[in-house]
C-alpha cells in the first residue's frame, strides 16, 4: 500500500491496546468540542414535532395552528409526518428526547451498513470508531442529532430500498422511498431516479406507498390534509427566511443576491436536473446504483428551496462513493469543509465576491458533486485484487491449456445488481434575531441573532420571516 492511505497505516498502533488508547483519545476530544463550542440546538425540532403532536392528539388542536412559544414557527411537513410521530403522544418530553437519540443512531447505522457493502465486518471495531469519531465533527449530522431531526432516518429508508435491490429482493423495493416521500417531498425525487432505472416496479410501489399514506393522513385529518396541499405547501415563508446563511440550496444563493424571482430558480433548478438526469442515467447504465443513489441526494438538496444544513446529510453516500473510488484526499477535504461552520463566518453580511463564495460554499460542495462525483468505479475498484489473483496464479502447461476468463460481475455493494444481472441489456432500458426562531442554527455564540431557546445556538428565531 502506498501513498497517504499506507503512510497512515504505517502510523496506526499495531495492538489492540494501542488502538483502544487512540479511540479513547479521540473519542475524549470529540466530547471536549461538542461540550464546549457552542453547537447544541436545543431539540428545537423535536419540540416542533412534540408539541404539534401533543396539541393534535391529546387537546384537539389543528396540527399547523401550533407555534412553539415564543417564535412564529411550527409543523412544516405532510400531514403524513404527523401521524408518523404519533407515538410521541404518549411519552414525557424527555423520554421523545432520549427515543430520538436512539432512532437517529440506529438509523446512522442502518446507512453506515449499506454504504460499507457487503464486507462491512472486516474493517473491525478500531476503524467504525474512528469513522464514527470523524462523523461526529460532520455538521450536517450533529445538527440532525441536536436538532432531533429526521433526515438521517429518511436516508436511511431510502438506502433500504438499495439494500433490497442489492440483494435481489426486489418485490417491496420502492417501499422506503415512498414512506420517506410521504413525511418529507424532498425524497420524491428518489422515484424519479428509478423511472430513470426503468425500475417501473419499484418506482409503481414507491408512488402507491406514498400516495397511501397521504391517504391514511387524510382518513385522520382531512382539514389538515386539505390546509397542507392547497396552502402550506406553498409558503416557504412559514419555514424561514429563504436567504438565511442555513438555506445551502440554489433559491438560497439567489435569495441572498437579492434575486427571489421564481423565474431564474426554476431555470437554474431545471439546468440542475438535467444534469442530474443525465449523470444519473449514464451511472445506472455503468451498474453504479451507489453513485445514482448518491446523485439522487445532491440534486435533491440543490433543487429543493430550502436545504437547511442538517438536511445535508443526504451528501453521505457521496463520501463513499469518493472513498471506493480512491479520491480520499477529495472526499477528505469536502468532509472537512462540511465539518467547520464555514458557512456561518457570513451570518451577519454575505455580501459581496468573498460573501458570495464564501456563504455558499456547502452548495457549492453539493453542485461540484452533482458534476463531479465518479461513476461506474465498481469494477475498477476491484481491479487491483483480481491483479494480485492473477500475478500468482500458476502459468498453464502446454497440456493445461489457458481457460477463458468470465468477465467480472458486478460487486454486491452496487445498489441494483438487478441490472447488472441483465448485462446492460433489455433490463438496463427498463430499465428554511432572537432566541429560538430561525430555522437550522449557527454555531455562532448568542449574539444579535441567536438560534436556540437558550443561550447556545438552535434552529429558530423569535421574529417571523417577512411574508
Amino acid at each position: 500500500m502506498t501513498g497517504p492511505a499506507g503512510r497512515l497505516a504505517r502510523l496506526a498502533p499495531r495492538t489492540d491496546r494501542g488502538r483502544l488508547l487512540l479511540v479513547s483519545c479521540l473519542v475524549a476530544a470529540v466530547t471536549v468540542f461538542t461540550a464546549t463550542v457552542p453547537l447544541l440546538r436545543d431539540f428545537f425540532d423535536l419540540r416542533v414535532y412534540y408539541g404539534t403532536v401533543h396539541t393534535w392528539a391529546r387537546h384537539g388542536g389543528r396540527i399547523y395552528d401550533y407555534r412553539v412559544p415564543g417564535t412564529a414557527y411550527g409543523f412544516t411537513y405532510p400531514p403524513f409526518a404527523a401521524v408518523a410521530m404519533l407515538p410521541l403522544a404518549m411519552v414525557g418530553r424527555n423520554t421523545a428526547i432520549g427515543a430520538s437519540l436512539l432512532v437517529n443512531l440506529a438509523a446512522l447505522a442502518a446507512v453506515l451498513r449499506v454504504l460499507a457493502g457487503p464486507e462491512w465486518r472486516r474493517h473491525g471495531w478500531c476503524r467504525w470508531s474512528l469513522v464514527l469519531c470523524l462523523l461526529a465533527l460532520f455538521e450536517p449530522l450533529r445538527d440532525t442529532f441536536s436538532f432531533g431531526q429526521v433526515n438521517l432516518v429518511l436516508l436511511a429508508l431510502v438506502l433500504g430500498d438499495a439494500r433490497l435491490l442489492a440483494g435481489g429482493r426486489g418485490r417491496w423495493a420502492g417501499a422506503g422511498i415512498g414512506l420517506a416521500a410521504a413525511v418529507k417531498l424532498t425524497p420524491a425525487l428518489f422515484i424519479g431516479l428509478l423511472l430513470l432505472a426503468g425500475r417501473r416496479r419499484a418506482a409503481a410501489t414507491a408512488t402507491a406507498v406514498a400516495a397511501a399514506a397521504t391517504v391514511l393522513a387524510a382518513w385522520a385529518d382531512l382539514g389538515a390534509s386539505r390546509h397542507y396541499w392547497t396552502e402550506a405547501l406553498w409558503d416557504t415563508g412559514r419555514v424561514g427566511r429563504l436567504d438565511y446563511v442555513s438555506n445551502q440550496s440554489l433559491q438560497g444563493v439567489l435569495a441572498r443576491l437579492g434575486e427571489s424571482g421564481r423565474p431564474l430558480w426554476a431555470t437554474a433548478v431545471l439546468l440542475t436536473l438535467c444534469v442530474w438526469a443525465w449523470r444519473s442515467r449514464r451511472a445506472v447504465a455503468a451498474g453504479d446504483w451507489t453513485a445514482a443513489f448518491a446523485l439522487t441526494g445532491a440534486a435533491a438538496c440543490l433543487v429543493s428551496p430550502i436545504t437547511w444544513v442538517h438536511h445535508l446529510v443526504w451528501l453521505l453516500p457521496s463520501f463513499a462513493v469518493l472513498w471506493r473510488a480512491g479520491h480520499r484526499r477529495v472526499a477528505g477535504a469536502l468532509f472537512a469543509v462540511l465539518c467547520t461552520s464555514v458557512v456561518w463566518l457570513w451570518f451577519d453580511d454575505a455580501s459581496g465576491p468573498v460573501g458570495f463564495l464564501g456563504s455558499n460554499t456547502y452548495t457549492w460542495i453539493a453542485l461540484a458533486l452533482l458534476l463531479r462525483l465518479p461513476t461506474g468505479q465498481l469494477r475498477s475498484a476491484r481491479l487491483p485484487l483480481d491483479r494480485n489473483a492473477s500475478a500468482t496464479a500458476t502459468a498453464p502447461s502446454p497440456e493445461s491449456p489457458p481457460t477463458t476468463a468470465v468477465p467480472d460481475q458486478p460487486s454486491s455493494s452496487s445498489l441494483d445488481p438487478e441490472a447488472a444481472a441483465a448485462t446492460g441489456t433489455a433490463a438496463g432500458r427498463d430499465l428554511a434575531r432572537s432566541p429560538s426562531s430561525e430555522p437550522t442554527g449557527s454555531t455562532r455564540p448568542a449574539a444579535s441573532n441567536p438560534q436556540s431557546s437558550s443561550c447556545r445556538a438552535s434552529s429558530y428565531t423569535a421574529s417571523p420571516p417577512p411574508s
